[in-house]
């Protein structure tokens, strides 16, 4: 933990889903000298903004390190309405913020990339290997890509200049404070929030109904959000290096068998009706995670059965304000 002490640290999108929980274990570590602008005080899409970031938190000298959480994110549909918007925001943050921390000469880079990197048909569990196999799924293939060519910079620019920047592909993250805007949500607060307008529905006599989109096959792996700060802290710390690297809990369950859960975890018996005509978006996801053990020592901790019902609580005291 005497690790982070005296280091200065610049958290872009410290303020969101997961920049809030990383900004809490950065504390927890003891890291002093934390940065954590909110989004609206820098528009990371613009180089003359970026500019001004570095130089107003240049005293007494250039942050340590740069942890790049900030990015447009969404559900499918959110990914099918604004593809251009996922692919243009997510591009112009990543490689402008990373060149001008170089130029900055601060000591390491650590970018998020995605699940979204991998192919569509990539072999399960996917392996960093199979990274460049293919083209990503479509209805997210333009997030995919914005956030793969991170993986791309940071490699071209270690081998010309040495600089430290490492890649990291997260699966889909859930947990207190997820963003549960039917608009832009992904599966996980989504369901939560249909099941549990369900359970009211029940309780003034109407029959409790959840619509969900696709078939149900699609699987999924999910990592808890705490989990995943965890991980990218123990990056930030031990990892030096230009190969990605998946963050994920390595268990794979379907959409059926997740809207089944959430409804059992949130106490309703509920019909669930099925839309084929919505996407399932990718078939098949799931991680092969040995290279996280293996290089810093990260195993997720937190099932999915304990994470889902730490995110339903917090929905279920915190729903009126989110």
């Amino acid at each position: 933990m005497s690790w982070w002490h005296d280091k200065r640290v610049l958290v872009s999108g410290g303020a969101g889903f997961l920049g809030t929980h990383v900004v809490a274990a950065l504390h927890a570590r003891g890291a002093r000298q934390i940065i954590a602008p909110p989004s609206n005080a820098y528009d990371l899409r613009d180089v003359d903004q970026i500019r001004r970031l570095l130089t107003d938190c240049a005293a007494p000298g250039p942050p340590d390190l740069v942890l790049h959480l900030a990015a447009r994110v969404g559900g499918i549909g959110a990914n099918r309405e604004h593809p251009a918007e996922f692919f243009y925001d997510n591009l112009l943050m990543g490689t402008q913020l990373l060149h001008e921390a170089w130029r900055a000469g601060i000591g390491k880079f650590v970018s998020l990339g995605t699940v979204c990197n991998y192919p569509k048909l990539a072999p399960v569990p996917f392996r960093e290997e199979s990274l460049w196999d293919g083209y990503p799924e479509e209805t997210n293939a333009p997030y995919g890509l914005a956030k793969k060519m991170l993986l791309v910079q940071s490699q071209a620019y270690r081998a010309q200049y040495g600089f430290n920047a490492i890649f990291l592909m997260p699966v889909n993250l859930y947990g207190p404070g997820d963003d549960f805007d039917p608009r832009s949500s992904h599966v996980i607060p989504a369901l939560i929030r249909k099941a549990t307008a369900a359970r009211q529905a029940a309780a003034r006599g109407t029959p409790p109904v959840i619509q969900v989109w696709g078939s149900g096959a699609a699987t999924r792996e999910f990592l808890y959000v705490e989990d995943a700060a965890e991980a990218i802290l123990l990056a930030a710390e031990h990892y030096d290096d230009s190969e990605p690297v998946n963050l994920g809990s390595g268990t794979e369950v379907s959409i059926r068998q997740l809207v089944n859960q959430i409804a059992a975890l949130v106490g309703v018996e509920a019909e669930i009706v099925w839309d084929p005509s919505q996407p399932d978006g990718q078939p098949r996801r799931c991680l092969d995670v040995s290279r996280a053990e293996r290089q810093f020592g990260f195993r997720a901790r937190t099932s999915l059965s304990d994470g889902l019902r730490r995110t339903i609580d917090w929905w279920e005291q915190h729903g009126a304000d989110a």
